[in-house]
């Protein structure tokens, strides 16, 4: 099966170590881009069957950009390539549509089969992702939709937290203290009865937060 693959990277070097990777696989890169912007425009030109994106890309992330594709009418799969082994980004980009994760460590041949998977139209996602990320997640505010009251600063810290921010990252980007954010956090985990930040970060995505 002869795929086209749109690389979405804000690394030059990823992209180009992508394209050797993939040189006489079968899989042709047809297209690249440093942004979620620049890979709306280079869509029609490269027609991908695929598109692998890494997560974290100036503006707009990768995960944002499979919305972004879905409201101008472009079905192809989105197969998420980050160097971030992060639970909150794999929640989101399942919650997304993305038909995968990969982490930029994986050898070629996992590279190549998932690109593979992809465009066969089929998902990369394990049964242990799949449980993890679309399973009950234990609390009854979910399960009964009820409202959960955060304050305006909890709700910009659970937000972030959905990104995938660290604590520290988290304390950067609003202009907070450590142990500031890190109090609001254990505040947001206490309102959402939930155990960790992945299944926060869950919580959001499904609540339409993120």
């Amino acid at each position: 099966m002869s795929v086209r693959l749109l690389v979405v990277d804000d690394h030059p070097v990823v992209r180009a170590g992508v394209r050797s990777l993939l040189d006489g696989s079968g899989v042709e890169v047809a297209g690249e881009a440093e942004s979620a912007e620049q890979a709306l425009a280079a869509i029609p030109d490269a027609a991908p069957n695929v598109v692998l994106t890494a997560v974290r890309l100036g503006g707009v992330d990768g995960i944002e950009l499979i919305s972004r594709l879905r409201a101008n009418g472009h079905a192809a799969p989105v197969l998420c390539f980050s160097g971030h082994d992060n639970p909150t980004y794999v929640a989101r980009a399942m919650s997304a549509g993305a038909v995968g994760y990969l982490l930029k460590s994986a050898s070629r041949e996992e590279l190549l089969q998932s690109i593979q998977t992809a465009a066969s139209g089929d998902e990369c996602w394990t049964a242990q992702e799949r449980k993890r990320h679309k399973g009950p997640i234990p609390t009854e505010l979910l399960r009964q939709n009820l409202e959960v009251t955060l304050t305006k600063r909890e709700s910009e810290v659970l937000k972030q937290l959905a990104f995938g921010l660290t604590n520290k990252e988290i304390a950067n980007t609003l202009g907070l203290r450590y142990d500031t954010v890190k109090e609001h956090v254990q505040h947001v985990l206490r309102k959402l009865a939930v155990n960790d930040r992945t299944q926060a970060a869950v919580w959001a995505v499904r609540k339409g937060l993120v």
